[in-house]
């Protein structure tokens, strides 16, 4: 979705959310709304969203579109006058996983490279953060989970999963961090890719002796893997079900963090 007002070039570079896609159309709808609450925390910025796959507009078309106009702006003045138009490209992921090392990159590559008037940096992808767990707690308080109950409820972090190491190990290390905020257990989980299952992380924590088990999502938007994890909380029994991260405005104060420190870095490149 762009925005109707072009900013002007001293709100700094656009804003590119990049997505991920779903045929389910929660997804789209909930990037939306995410992207609708970063407007609202910097009003006159450039902010587009794109995505990667099932949805439209692609980060291909974006990126022409921005290049297309930086052109228009060039050619209506002096010869060769008129600034470049710069990009920041923040990844709405999680984990910097294969979308974030391969495909986005590939694609801001393929853009600069036809669009001359074109500079982009990719931001880092959105976690670990501090503003993830609050809005996990956010969720988890929404679904009925009170702050006395904290000592006697075990949690389950449930991630999309990846076939990356890597990122399955970050979702580990932010389980055992939140464990010491005073929860009876957290442990991590993931739809897909690896294990446990959700279903699996729950009956572990009923085991382990906690008397309350909610199992939280740590993703951002509905489709297949979080209506998985729902399937498996549901099997298992787990007492509470957050929802999905979505618009919470931690996320969003997030991606505009994530804007700010890709913004000030120079020189201007592609992750």
């Amino acid at each position: 979705m762009s925005s109707p007002v072009q900013t002007p070039a001293s709100a700094g570079p656009a804003l590119l959310l990049v997505a991920h896609g779903s045929r389910d159309p929660r997804h789209a709808a909930t990037v939306t709304a995410l992207t609708e609450r970063v407007r609202s925390l910097r009003p006159g910025l450039r902010v587009e969203t794109a995505f990667l796959d099932f949805n439209p507009p692609s980060v291909s078309a974006v990126l022409s579109r921005l290049a297309a106009e930086a052109a228009s702006v060039r050619g209506s003045g002096p010869a060769g006058a008129g600034p470049e138009r710069e990009v920041v490209a923040v990844p709405l992921l999680l984990t910097r996983a294969f979308h974030a090392k391969a495909d986005i990159p590939a694609a801001l590559r393929e853009a600069t490279a036809r669009h001359p008037w074109l500079t982009v940096r990719q931001a880092a992808v959105l976690g670990p953060s501090p503003l993830l767990t609050a809005a996990l707690e956010r969720r988890l308080a929404l679904a009925g989970v009170r702050p006395g109950d904290r000592a006697r409820t075990g949690v389950v972090l449930a991630s999309a999963g990846s076939s990356d190491p890597e990122a399955n190990a970050v979702i580990a290390d932010i389980a055992r961090e939140w464990r010491l905020t005073g929860w009876c257990a957290v442990r991590p989980a993931f739809a897909s890719a690896s294990g446990p299952r959700t279903e699996d992380a729950v009956r572990a924590l009923r085991a382990a002796g906690c008397p309350r088990v909610a199992v939280a999502p740590y993703v951002i938007a509905p489709g297949r893997l979080p209506d998985r994890i729902a399937r498996g909380a549901k099997a298992a029994g787990a007492d509470v079900l957050a929802g999905v991260l979505g618009a919470a405005p931690e996320l969003a104060r997030l991606v505009v963090r994530r804007y700010e420190e890709a913004a000030a870095r120079r020189p201007a490149l592609v992750a």
